[in-house]
């Protein structure tokens, strides 16, 4: 299905999310008020459009946040029920939170009632959804016709992908490669778009085919597997009057990547505060027990490459930098310095290691908007000098306090494997994904595991 297909479903999906829990909402309460139970239920309607808000919004923001309905468009009844149930479940806690804090008192009969009906009538539309849409475009909107223009097996693969969605109302009227076929069938049948997969060297052929199908109001589209980009996303964008095809091979959604960066200023924010009596006494014991600054500077390669100075406090000597061609045989890495168990690390400083504790001025970092709380780690300017072409694409990120190779092994992996990692998280980045790895790090850090 085309990616815009995508976001209609989720709009669909989101709407009937809040018309359902609507309806889930109306008979829990209609049938809680008529049982003949020891206590009467009543709510004042003030009252019972503040809970169905609490209750809408909360489910749409969750399968939003989680990305459910991504996963419900064309997915097997396994997984609309397992993330129906993900929801209904999420539904349930938010509402029972309220009720806690608000001091409400609710019935529990009516609180089950309304999650167990929310959940089946979710589940039933869900099930349902795609010959719904079909049965509704058929009705309403009528058949859409494909005509692709092209020949060899990726004309034929793209045959099949829309014939997948044929119960929508999509049809295929055949496979063509030839311009008098096309104006043929352009004159003959209804065609409602026609999509070209060809090779890049004809296409300056087809110019005059193209415009035939945009004087005739004709969609086109124009498949663009020729293009060695198999990381990025494709879209169309304009400067001015000029239409500019665009690549790009990391995130590129504004309005996610702003909430990132809320969180990112929230968290830290809130982290500094909470941990500055932990802050405080880091900087009483480095001073007490080592001549030299207490926080420690580096330049690090940021945002595209932007530098930056990270802050640490110090947990090596005040002259291990000085020391590094020294202990050099040491090094396991092939990218940055690292040795296990490192001699320049005083007492205090491999303590303050072990619980991830030295980086805890980095939050400065992220307040700053240097960094995030979760990201590819950053990297000094001559490791980036040593960088291949490909891990070069770990810099289009914001670097993070911890990232998803933290949580999967940490300071055991190989730089390699570290590399895919980092490639892995921006190629599936996500604000679910960031949760994740936030909730995993904590215990890692609390436990002081995985840190030399």
């Amino acid at each position: 299905m085309y990616s815009r297909h995508h976001r209609k479903a989720r709009v669909l999906f989101a709407l009937s999310d809040v018309l359902l829990t609507a309806l889930a909402f109306e008979a829990a309460y209609l049938t809680r008020s008529l049982l003949p139970l020891t206590h009467d239920f009543f709510l004042a309607a003030s009252l019972k459009l503040l809970l169905f808000g609490v209750a809408a919004i909360s489910s749409v923001v969750f399968c939003l946040w989680v990305q459910v309905y991504d996963r419900l468009d064309g997915a097997n009844r396994y997984v609309i029920f397992r993330e129906t149930a993900k929801q209904a479940v999420f539904g349930f806690m938010t509402m029972v939170l309220v009720d806690y804090f608000l001091k409400l008192d609710l019935s529990r009969f009516f609180l089950l009632c309304f999650v167990g009906l929310q959940f089946l009538f979710l589940l039933l539309f869900r099930l349902n959804a795609g010959s719904l849409v079909g049965m509704i475009r058929r009705e309403f909107g009528g058949q859409h016709f494909v005509l692709i223009f092209g020949s060899g097996e990726r004309a034929e693969e793209l045959a099949r992908q829309i014939e997948v969605n044929a119960a929508a109302g999509t049809r295929v009227l055949g496979i063509v490669n030839d311009t008098a076929e096309v104006t043929a069938a352009l004159r003959d049948n209804i065609v409602d778009e026609v999509l070209f997969a060809v090779e890049p060297e004809r296409l300056s052929s087809l110019a005059e085919l193209f415009l035939q199908c945009d004087e005739e109001g004709v969609r086109t589209r124009l498949s663009l597997e020729f293009f060695p980009h198999v990381n990025s996303e494709v879209y169309l964008d304009r400067l001015g009057p000029t239409p500019m095809l665009t690549f790009s091979a990391t995130p590129t959604d504004e309005i996610k990547l702003l909430a990132k960066r809320i969180v990112d200023f929230s968290v830290a924010a809130l982290a500094l505060l909470i941990a500055s009596p932990v802050l405080m006494a880091a900087a009483i014991l480095i001073r007490l027990t080592s001549p030299g600054k207490v926080i420690f500077r580096q330049e690090r390669c940021g945002l595209n490459g932007r530098r930056f100075v990270v802050y640490k406090f110090r947990s090596m000597v005040e002259n291990a930098e000085a020391l590094k061609q020294q202990y050099a045989h040491l090094n396991v890495k092939k990218l940055n310095f690292k040795i296990p168990k490192d001699p320049r690390l005083t007492p205090v400083g491999r303590w303050l290691r072990k619980f991830s504790i030295d980086e805890l001025p980095q939050l400065w970092n992220v307040l700053k908007g240097d960094m995030s709380l979760v990201g590819p780690r950053p990297a000094t300017p001559d490791e980036v000098e040593n960088y291949a072409g490909w891990q070069r694409r770990r810099l289009r990120m914001r670097p993070g306090l911890t990232c998803i190779w933290a949580v999967e092994g940490r300071d055991g992996l190989d730089v390699d494997t570290v590399m895919k990692m980092d490639m892995e998280y921006i190629d599936n980045w996500s604000l679910t994904l960031d949760s994740r790895i936030l909730l995993r790090t904590i215990p890692l850090v609390l436990l002081g595991r995985g840190a030399n």
